[in-house]
């Protein structure tokens, strides 16, 4: 599997991904430098040949997220109708945390190359999974572990990054029609 390269973005989308964090399981505290380079973000501007929209405001939803920006997160993602937006409103939920909707919002996201890139780098990690990515069993296990400060919140914050990075090169790959290889 290819390591996520932020570089292979235009510079706005880049400069927001290359800012080091390890999102929480829970809320998190916002960063609040980001802010501003969030709030000029623009699909217009990003995707000036967008093919898909809804993925390219994925994106941006996606980098609210990153940097703990929930609510506003939420509020495009939950106006996105596919399941990019479903998958973006679960994890959201997921950190809020409400496992209940999380959960709700997974149920309409179907089998993708993100689950797929998902089990196969829980396989990297030493983590056994016998069907593939099971976005509930993720949705417990990270109930299980948020705040316990122990190796296995650890786990769940790795694979919720990674679980974002895929789905945000998914969500850009979609919207410019880009070729590149799911990192």
């Amino acid at each position: 599997m290819t390591p996520f390269d932020p570089t292979r973005y235009p510079a706005a989308l880049a400069a927001l991904w290359s800012i080091p964090r390890l999102p929480d399981l829970g809320p998190g505290e916002p960063n609040r430098s980001a802010k501003p380079a969030l709030t000029a973000l623009r699909v217009e501007e990003l995707f000036p040949a967008v093919r898909d929209r809804e993925a390219a405001r994925g994106c941006i939803s996606g980098l609210w997220l990153y940097h703990d920006f929930l609510d506003e997160s939420h509020t495009i993602s939950q106006d996105l109708p596919g399941w990019i937006g479903s998958h973006w409103h679960g994890i959201m939920h997921r950190r809020e945390p409400d496992p209940g909707n999380a959960k709700y919002w997974f149920r309409r996201v179907p089998d993708n190359p993100v689950f797929e890139g998902l089990a196969e780098y829980a396989g990297q990690l030493d983590l056994l999974l016998e069907d593939g990515w099971d976005p509930f069993d993720f949705v417990d296990m990270c109930e299980e572990h948020r705040g316990a400060d122990d190796g296995g919140e650890v786990l769940c914050r790795r694979l919720q990054i990674r679980e974002m990075q895929l789905l945000f090169d998914w969500c850009f790959r979609r919207a410019t029609g880009s070729e590149l290889e799911l990192g």
